[in-house]
């Protein structure tokens, strides 16, 4: 979850704007409400954690904004953006569509953005974390949707946005030479970082103005000539990406963050390739149909037009009337789920809550402004009976199985690495193996395709502790495109061999309901995995492949840093829940 940081200057920017300085130090009693849980708070700073599904809140401005009408009636907010005429233009050239198709913006003026330099700094480093926040999450790591803030001051409308080849250049932010688009994507930091959103394209997008200075390489990197100052009080905002959903939240959020410091917003104007006009950002609220019967259903009370008006008001949203359905249900609003003289409610809510997608989104905020407390104290009047998947009972059969011969469970992560899973253990990889494409350290690079060596590595890991140590795991491997569940286990044990191993194996296939005659043993081929030449096999049941056991080859347990004996084995829990017919269905 994003993490916001306000200091010491920033709070009490926020007590003064928004009027509730009586709240005092008391922040930790009232933030996790509003979905904030409180990580760290001193005299100087408040650490905050933001779940993802509140986009809403992840700056200073838009998370005081929210604070104002949670903790205050007399300042409930209005779910509509304040928003202008402008005059400013963009064009948009038909080459775009193909490239980066959507493109929105905004202008924003007379920004406060600060009494003295080190407010100043700190509002333009709360901007450019929020817009980077915004990236990550709505915005899917600019792939969705990415942000360019400017300078209006030193750029010069009507703009264009356009495609160029790899030779064009320009001075990227933070630059002070001209590079290409080619050694951006190559040899900048930021270029580098985002080049796979640009992979097989020949052309790329560019937002250039009436002077043929670029504002933006999106999704890459801003011109170095439009970077945002502690003078700067005019702004211009591009949005450019492929879910317009995504961008327009984006859009909407940055400029109600900059509206909450006194800027007065602008739209501007789009002309389409076909010779279409449209305009952004549009402010205008949402309204939802909400089944008065859904309510009372999640919530277990009935709640009056009041008491659904207070609690959707502290949430910044509105009751705009609750009346009597005459129409039915509307095949082309999949929010209508009222049957005709049923009661529902239209809520406005602001268009920059992204994430209001369902009617049960509503009724959540009504539990959170009515206050989680307030709800009665009742059993759930709703009773499932549950039934457990056969998949389900296999498993834990299996678990008891290897529990019952003296084997503790653990679970380890499915990432791995290829030097653990076949060079230290002698196997084959099994088809195509699922690469990481950003992994964060050298032994997470890749999905398991065996988890024997996910063991040896915990076996490793506890090695100073007594033995003997007997573990197993039943989790998931991926082969190919395809997810399948392996048993696993091994023993670091002073006294036993192959046939405990093989004793393992037998007691576990009995007990799923295998016939003795049908299972056979043959000899592993040296070099064939992790196990002693002459002490491995592969178990079959009727003659298909079900597994390996054996014991470790000290050279494999070495390299894994064990110097114990062990035993081991592996079993493919799909193959054998094919083959053996189960005793208890």
């Amino acid at each position: 979850m994003p993490t916001i940081e306000l200091k010491h200057s920033i709070l009490e920017y926020i007590q003064e704007i928004n009027e509730f300085s009586h709240i005092g130090d008391d922040w930790n009693s009232w933030l996790p409400e509003i979905g904030c849980p409180v990580d760290y708070i001193d005299k100087e700073k408040i650490e905050i954690e933001v779940f993802p599904d509140r986009p809403d809140l992840l700056s200073h401005e838009t998370l005081a904004r929210a604070c104002r009408s949670f903790t205050n009636e007399k300042t409930l907010q209005n779910p509509e953006l304040d928003i202008k005429n402008g005059n400013i233009e963009i064009n948009i050239e038909k080459s775009i569509k193909e490239i980066r198709p959507i493109i929105l913006g905004a202008v924003v003026r007379g920004v406060e953005t600060g009494r003295n330099e080190i407010e100043k700094n700190d509002f333009i480093q709360s901007l450019m974390d929020h817009q980077e926040k915004l990236h990550v999450t709505l915005g899917r790591k600019r792939e969705f949707a990415s942000i360019g803030v400017h300078d209006l001051s030193k750029i010069n409308p009507p703009f264009r946005y356009i495609s160029v080849d790899e030779e064009y250049s320009f001075i990227p932010l933070a630059e002070e030479k001209e590079m290409s688009i080619k050694d951006i994507l190559q040899k900048n930091t930021k270029g580098k970082e985002y080049a796979h959103l640009m992979k097989d394209l020949t052309r790329y997008p560019v937002i250039i103005d009436d002077n043929d200075k670029v504002l933006s390489f999106p999704p890459i990197i801003n011109g170095n000539h439009t970077t945002v100052t502690k003078a700067t009080e005019d702004f211009f905002i591009d949005v450019t990406g492929w879910n317009r959903r995504s961008c327009e939240a984006c859009l909407l959020l940055i400029c109600l963050s900059l509206a909450e410091r006194g800027g007065s917003v602008e739209v501007v104007n789009f002309f389409a390739p076909d010779g279409s006009k449209y305009i952004s950002p549009n402010g205008e609220r949402k309204k939802h149909r909400v089944p008065d019967k859904l309510i009372t259903k999640i919530l277990d009370i009935k709640m009056d037009t009041e008491e659904i008006s207070r609690a959707i008001s502290k949430m910044g949203g509105e009751l705009i009337e609750t009346r009597t359905v005459t129409d039915g249900p509307n095949s082309t609003e999949r929010w209508v789920d009222c049957e005709i003289g049923e009661k529902e409610h239209i809520i406005a809510m602001p268009r920059w809550r992204s994430d209001i997608m369902h009617p049960i989104d509503i009724v959540e905020d009504l539990a959170i402004g009515f206050g989680f407390n307030n709800l009665p104290e009742k059993t759930s009047s709703m009773h499932i009976d549950s039934i457990p998947l056969n998949s389900s009972n296999f498993f834990r059969r299996v678990g008891e199985s290897l529990r019952s011969a003296g084997l503790q469970e653990i679970q380890s992560l499915t990432l791995s690495n290829e030097n653990d899973q076949f060079q230290l253990m002698r196997w084959k990889k099994n088809e195509s193996v699922t690469i990481i494409s950003n992994p964060i350290t050298i032994d997470h690079t890749i999905l398991r395709q065996y988890i024997l060596p996910s063991l040896l590595r915990l076996l490793s890991a506890n090695r100073h502790y007594e033995l003997p140590q007997r573990v197993y795991e039943i989790g998931d491997v991926v082969r190919g495109d395809n997810n399948q569940k392996q048993a696993a286990w091994a023993c670091a044990e002073v006294g036993s061999g192959f046939t405990a191993a093989k004793g393992i194996a037998m007691a576990l296939l009995r007990d799923l309901g295998s016939k003795v005659e049908e299972v056979s043993f043959v000899a592993t081929l040296d070099g064939n995995g992790p196990w002693i030449k002459g002490r491995g096999a592969i178990i079959k049941i009727k003659d298909e492949k079900i597994g390996e056991i054996g014991e470790i080859d000290p050279e494999i347990s070495v390299n894994f840093g064990l110097k114990s004996p062990i035993h081991a084995g592996e079993l493919d829990l799909a193959v054998i829940s094919r083959l053996v017919s189960d005793p208890i269905l």
